[in-house]
């Protein structure tokens, strides 16, 4: 079986007539996690939606395939169903439905009709990743989100990683607002995912979540596009110099952007 790929080239991104993605490149491979990291406002999650194909972002120029297939071309379902999974920086609350129904139903989506998962290996996958995570065996019966803590909803997003199984994982600053417990939480939960057959981009401003979850490279992008590449080491000299600090070493202004 052939290591999947997510490739992106010349990415651009505008929303509402505003262009906020100006050439984003980047190439991942399964076995492999990367990290997004840079300053607020610089398109970071607008990637990441427009990848998922977020009506609210146009692309403008540039592709983006998975396994050589144009998936700027599919629905966002259709996305979903080839092996993109998403974790939002703010995940939606599912008045009504339990965690299990929307999961199964979720699994039931991409295995398609008549392959179905059947109802005792999803109760006892479900229970077996829930356990990992530590998480009570009650939050299969609660409504998706609904009353969750903070931590308890990116604890959720990684139990719903771990149950779909996707090619390519993003996940949108998924370290924002969690104690060192709820991040240990979910660096377990991603470690656990590791295998020649799935790809990670974690878009992160922080160190700390890196500390649990080793990069095999560290991105930093600025005004639109990466700017500059390395490994783990990237991150740490961004935690010293910070992100002006870097902007000075690389000789870029506000309004200006330089090659990688």
């Amino acid at each position: 079986m052939t290591a999947p790929e997510l490739k992106i080239e010349d990415l651009h991104v505008s929303v509402e007539g505003k262009s906020i993605v100006k050439g984003f490149n980047l190439d991942i491979k399964g076995g492999e996690i990367h990290a997004l990291m840079g300053p607020n406002g610089t398109g970071k999650s607008t990637v990441a939606s427009a990848i998922m194909g977020h009506p609210k972002y146009e692309v403008t120029q540039g592709s983006v395939t998975l396994d050589g297939r144009n998936i700027l071309e599919m629905a966002v379902d259709e996305r979903a169903r080839a092996g993109l999974f998403l974790a939002m920086q703010y995940p939606s609350e599912v008045s009504g439905v339990t965690n299990a129904d929307f999961l199964r139903t979720a699994i039931n989506g991409r295995r398609g009709e008549g392959n179905e998962i059947p109802l005792m290996k999803f109760i006892k996958t479900m229970d077996k990743k829930m356990q990992l995570l530590e998480m009570d065996q009650s939050f299969a019966e609660r409504y998706v989100n609904e009353g969750f803590s903070g931590g308890e909803k990116k604890r959720n997003e990684i139990l719903q990683l771990m149950m779909l199984e996707p090619e390519f994982a993003i996940l949108d600053e998924i370290d924002s607002g969690l104690d060192i417990d709820a991040l240990k939480w979910v660096a377990k939960g991603v470690n656990a995912m590791r295998s020649d057959h799935f790809g990670c981009l974690i878009i992160t401003h922080y160190q700390r979540l890196l500390n649990y979850i080793k990069p095999d490279k560290v991105h930093v992008m600025m005004n639109g596009r990466i700017v500059t590449t390395g490994g783990p080491e990237l991150a740490l000299r961004l935690e010293d110099e910070g992100y002006d600090g870097m902007k000075a070493e690389l000789g870029i202004k506000d309004d200006e952007t330089v090659e990688a």
